[in-house]
Parts: C-alpha cells; sequence; structure tokens
C-alpha cells in the first residue's frame, strides 16, 4: 500500500500523503463507508475521484481512524467525532490528510500546470511576481501561493471569503518551504503557519492556526 509520505508537523499534529497506485477494488478492501459516504463515492463519474475517495480512508486507517469516525458540517467540512481536527485533499494520483488534537489545520496538494498563470489574477495581485522571469518558478511559486489560500480557506470554511480579497500570504522563497499567513474577514484576523513541499509536479500546502 503506497503511503508516500508522513509529516510529523509537530507533537499534536501529523500529516500523511498517498500515492494512489491500486485499483478501486484494492482500495476498497477493508474499507467500510457510512450511507452518507457510500453515495457520496457512487455519485463520483470519474474512476480516480472514486479511488482517491477510498485512498483517503486508508490515511485515516494510518491515523487510527475508520470511515464512521468522520462526518461534514453544512459547509462541507470534515470534522472528526473525537473533536480532533482534520482536512483532506486530493489532486491527480495524490491525496493527503493532515489531523490535529486541537489547533485548526487546512491542507492542500495542487499539480504544477500552466494553467495557473491564467487565472492567477482571480486570487493574488499578479503585480507581486513581474519580477519572476523564469516560467517555470512562475508556476511554481503560484501553485504554492494558491495552495496556501486553499488550505486557510479549508479552516474558515465560510461562504464570501474571496481569496482575492480576504486572504493574505507573506511573501516566501521556494526554497523557504514556509510562510505565514492572515485571513481578515468581517473585522476578525486570523493567523497562520504555513509549511510546503514539491514533489513529481506538484506542491503539497499545510498549515496550523494560531493557537
Amino acid at each position: 500500500m503506497p503511503l508516500y509520505k508522513s509529516i510529523p508537523v509537530s507533537s499534536s499534529i501529523l500529516t500523511h500523503i498517498w500515492r494512489i497506485e491500486e485499483t478501486e477494488a484494492q482500495l476498497s478492501e477493508g474499507i467500510a463507508l457510512t450511507e452518507h459516504c457510500q453515495t457520496r463515492m457512487s455519485g463520483m463519474k470519474s474512476e480516480m475521484h472514486r479511488r482517491g475517495f477510498l485512498s483517503i480512508r486508508h490515511l485515516m486507517a494510518e491515523a487510527g481512524y475508520v470511515d464512521h469516525d468522520l462526518y461534514y458540517d453544512a459547509f462541507g467540512k470534515p470534522h472528526l467525532k473525537d473533536g480532533k481536527k482534520i482536512s483532506i485533499t486530493h489532486s491527480g494520483q495524490f491525496t493527503g490528510i493532515i489531523i490535529s488534537d486541537d489547533q485548526e489545520v487546512g491542507i492542500d496538494i495542487e499539480r504544477q500546470r500552466e494553467k495557473i498563470l491564467r487565472i492567477a489574477h482571480k486570487f493574488t495581485p499578479i503585480e507581486e511576481y513581474r519580477t519572476i522571469a523564469n516560467t517555470e518558478a512562475l508556476i511554481r511559486k503560484l501553485t504554492a501561493v494558491w495552495g496556501c489560500k486553499e488550505s486557510l480557506y479549508k479552516i474558515y470554511a465560510e461562504p464570501g471569503l474571496s481569496f482575492l480579497h480576504h486572504i493574505d500570504i507573506s511573501d516566501f522563497s521556494l526554497a523557504d518551504e514556509k510562510t505565514t499567513g492572515e485571513i481578515l474577514y468581517k473585522g476578525k484576523t486570523t493567523h497562520y503557519a504555513i509549511d510546503f513541499l514539491e514533489f513529481e509536479g506538484f506542491t503539497c500546502v499545510y498549515a496550523v492556526g494560531s493557537s
């Protein structure tokens, strides 16, 4: 079973990443889904999405959980019944989860694609990146910024929150593999520590709320 990577973020926070190589039938072995999640998976037309859905349950098992320990709120945000915090992501052949004892957490995996150059203005002030002349480096940087904002959005999970106007990511070097971010929304400011890593043309970002 290809557990790709485990990252001990702290003594109370752990991240797991899975590389999807198994068939849907292989991933189904030993996994019991709730009626809600079985309905969700049955509605997925893409086999890769179904395989990703199942691989996340294997990642949960790595952390000692089964599907019945998970539920979703009205905004689609996942929660664990024991009160610990969880965030989930899926992109291409990779899935990931982050679980925290008490701090809010968010995770996002994104494929590094040229498409991000066309949509960057929708989520970040693009003029801030004019000095990056190398297209590959620009794609990597923008993918990391998107992942940062997506991971914070998953934590906050409130309708109306704008990537462009309400989420700010401090500038960073790709070599640093970390930055900070903040959400300023409805008069309230919240701060987050953010880490990221790159592998096989993908970027994984995970964020942790301030204690």
